[in-house]
């Protein structure tokens, strides 16, 4: 009877256990970390989701690939969209927190809707390009699971990355900085500050611009040598 509503349940209850857990741990307000870490999971929960699906797009359409004469670009663009409404069922549990955990974010707000945007728009070159090379090598699948599942430990979801880079220590200060390697920390930060009302840090916006521009080249330069033989590996 509750249907679809029980990813979003799923998504409050974890968050809400993450959230008592590591505020005590990390010896932050509730108040702070809960809309965060609940932020950073709904995000989190697309990207891992569309590079982990995107990686069998492809080999779990094996069936509608080989027996209809469409673009393979139209299996991306049908998980793109599921991933998609899973963000907005999701989502719901956002707005639950701030209506618990008032908080003024101002229109500023509004810059999280063409943050999304290019974030699905990075979700689909990433499926084409994991989704190709899945296919031509079924190996790929299981370390794409565990890289995201590693990289989401070196993201900033469960812990602040603005925490540690004030730290009175010079040295956490420091190695906080090298979190901005890691390239998903800066898709985060252009949905979730807008989202929770910080302020703006357009560095990132460069480095997700950039990321765009070659993901996108890359993908179109694959798509256009492999995708005749998408058929033949499936």
């Amino acid at each position: 009877m509750i249907g679809p509503l029980w990813i979003t349940i799923s998504m409050a209850v974890t968050v809400t256990a993450l959230g008592l857990l590591y505020s005590q741990l990390f010896n932050q307000e509730l108040s702070v970390h809960l809309p965060y870490l609940a932020v950073g999971f709904i995000i989190w929960g697309f990207i891992g989701n569309s590079i982990n699906d995107g990686a069998e797009v492809f080999i779990s359409n094996e069936g509608l690939i080989k027996q209809l004469p469409s673009p393979v670009s139209i299996h991306v663009l049908r998980l793109l969209w599921r991933q998609v409404l899973f963000f907005a069922h999701n989502l719901v549990v956002y707005f639950v927190l701030i209506a618990i955990f008032p908080k003024p974010v101002g229109l500023g707000v509004l810059l999280a809707i063409p943050a999304f945007a290019v974030l699905a728009i990075n979700g689909g070159w990433v499926m084409i390009v994991v989704g190709i090379i899945s296919t031509r090598f079924r190996d790929i699948p299981p370390v794409t699971q565990s890289i995201v599942q590693l990289m989401f430990f070196m993201t900033p979801i469960v812990w602040n990355y603005d925490q540690f880079r004030a730290s009175s220590n010079p040295a956490i200060a420091e190695r906080a900085k090298l979190a901005e390697i890691n390239p998903f920390m800066h898709f985060l930060e252009i949905i979730r500050r807008p989202m929770l009302g910080d302020p703006i840090v357009w560095r990132h916006w460069i480095v997700v611009g950039v990321i765009t521009v070659v993901g996108w080249a890359a993908a179109l330069l694959i798509l256009r040598n492999f995708r005749a033989r998408v058929s033949y590996w499936v």
